[in-house]
């Protein structure tokens, strides 16, 4: 399991960077299996988390949707940077990838909040990925 939750942290800082930088998730990600091809300082961009940012990618725009439309007090603009792309990731994971179960998908995400967000942001994150949990069912018929 540490090797996906490596995974997860590297998408994690591809889409931070991404988001950052104002610039397509897609270019970020060239440019990191680029410097990893050149640079062994550079962590590689495993399977997994090019699994993740490529899926990520693809449902960009309902997954910011769903965070805009069901968390409380905040719009997406207004959430932090960090907390914004570990709910994208975390958001994404939960509702698309079948393959990981829904705990794990918020716990990682919470644990990503920990690491490196503010001490309110895990329960923020945790609040609500667990809304989109209970709303799951609904969330995928809807987009078919």
């Amino acid at each position: 399991m540490a090797a996906r939750n490596k995974a997860r942290k590297r998408a994690f800082q591809i889409l931070f960077e991404a988001d950052q930088r104002g610039a397509d998730v897609q270019t970020v990600l060239a440019d990191w299996m680029r410097h990893a091809r050149t640079d062994p300082r550079q962590p590689p961009v495993n399977e997994y988390t090019l699994e993740l940012v490529e899926g990520y990618a693809e449902h960009v725009e309902r997954i910011d949707e769903l965070l805009d439309t069901y968390s409380v007090g905040w719009s997406l603009d207004r959430m932090p940077t960090v907390d914004r792309n570990v709910l994208r990731l975390g958001a994404y994971e939960l509702v698309w990838v079948d393959e990981t179960p829904d705990i794990v998908a918020i716990d990682e995400a919470v644990q990503l909040a920990k690491e490196f967000s503010t001490d309110e942001s895990p329960a923020f994150v945790n609040g609500l990925l667990a809304r989109l949990k209970e709303l799951k069912p609904g969330l995928r018929r809807e987009e078919q």
